[in-house]
């Protein structure tokens, strides 16, 4: 398997590919990934042009966006949006098109750099398409590679295509290994803050409310990943990125409880030496990081003042409070279509609790019985394509779906 630490990461290699300004396109860009590069362009005048911009189902949202970023084109995935985003850009001269066709010529437009932030699943095709036209894509989607890492990362080697990573746990990975030999990692571990949830009984949590689960202590983000890390599946999931992104086997990757969400991962080598990327929690330093990567700009961020928060503590996570942790590391280690049919599961229930269709606690129940009924059937085998990715992607959701009914 191919790994990002396998590519040629070279800032003679990288500022190869781009002149400035250097040419965006944003998939995403009306999330909260999507605002902090608004606010990242915005302090930086003359450095970035924004050749597309991609969003759901907003398309009044999406129009907005594109103004603000000065656009060439617009795409919005649900065509029945399709009105608010042509209304919204009357008059601008700005391109306007709907559905994932769109979408996935907004990631092929000519763009030094893509930003995948699509929220799920359906960032999967457009990223693949993006890495697959060789493009330098800073990757905020981390269902991509839960998906179809394997796949993603054979792709990329063979098309050059360099992937950064912008999930603030990964980048933070991504900066403390540097240029280091990827068989010196003894392990890699990400930090979690712990979510709204950490010093609740399994009993409370099990009578959560939707309102309760998405008020996060530290960080803010959209309703879907904000319930991942309420139950600490993002983690889950993250874990499962690291391992395709940086190539390191599962029992060679750890997850610790750090509430002040100061560092957000470091790097333990062969020589017992410890490396950690620290930063105040918001997305704009990982944006600024991979948006001007290999140079740095201001992101607008404070760094920590680590005088005045006088201690940072850690703690283990505690999978009998929070089973979903310890269903996505199972999956992981299971490996073929496992991490797949765990994504799936995942966005059906919580799309089901959001919907006060069922309980906080139900959610991993859920994404547990979908993985066992599928191991069961014979139906997780790895999958050799984004096709097939989809496929049990697919599959899985319906049976989660069927479960619910």
């Amino acid at each position: 398997m191919v790994s990002a630490l396998d590519l040629d990461l070279s800032p003679e290699t990288v500022s190869s590919r781009r002149t400035p300004p250097r040419r965006l396109a944003i998939l995403g860009a009306t999330g909260s990934i999507g605002g902090s590069c608004a606010q990242v362009i915005a302090a930086a005048p003359g450095r970035f042009a924004v050749v597309s911009v991609a969003g759901g189902r907003d398309g009044a949202a999406l129009a907005r966006r594109a103004i603000e970023l000065g656009a060439d084109f617009a795409a919005i995935a649900d065509p029945a949006s399709y009105a608010d985003l042509k209304a919204g850009l009357a008059g601008t001269g700005v391109e306007a098109a709907a559905g994932p066709e769109a979408v996935r010529e907004a990631a092929l437009r000519e763009a030094d750099l893509v930003v995948s932030a699509i929220v799920g699943a359906a960032g999967l095709e457009p990223t693949f398409a993006a890495v697959s036209a060789g493009r330098t894509v800073a990757l905020a989607n981390k269902e991509t590679l839960v998906c179809a890492g394997a796949v993603i990362m054979e792709t990329a080697a063979r098309a050059g295509s360099l992937l950064l990573p912008l999930d603030s746990e990964h980048n933070a990975l991504f900066q403390a290994i540097g240029s280091r030999d990827k068989d010196t990692i003894a392990v890699m571990t990400i930090t979690a803050s712990g979510g709204p949830f950490r010093e609740w009984s399994a009993e409370r949590i099990a009578a959560a409310t939707p309102e309760q689960a998405l008020a996060h202590p530290n960080w803010v983000m959209g309703p879907k990943v904000t319930i991942d890390s309420a139950g600490l599946m993002n983690k889950g999931l993250e874990l499962i990125e690291a391992h395709f992104l940086f190539g390191v086997p599962p029992d060679r990757l750890d997850v610790v409880v750090h509430p002040q969400s100061i560092i957000h991962g470091f790097v333990t080598f062969a020589d017992g030496s410890m490396i950690a990327g620290m930063a105040s929690p918001d997305m704009r330093t990982p944006v600024a990081h991979c948006l001007a990567y290999p140079d740095r700009i201001a992101s607008g961020v404070r760094s920590p003042d680590l005088a005045a928060l006088g201690r940072l503590t850690f703690e283990r996570a505690d999978l009998e409070r929070f089973p979903a942790l310890g269903i996505a590391i199972d999956a992981l280690r299971a490996g073929g279509g496992a991490p797949t049919a765990l994504n799936a599961a995942n966005e059906v229930a919580v799309a089901a609790f959001l919907d006060r269709r069922i309980g906080f606690s139900d959610i991993a129940r859920l994404v547990d019985r979908t993985i066992l009924a599928m191991s069961a059937a014979g139906e997780l085998a790895p999958p050799s394509s984004v096709a097939q990715a989809l496929a049990v992607h697919h599959m899985a959701g319906e049976r989660t779906r069927g479960l619910l009914a």
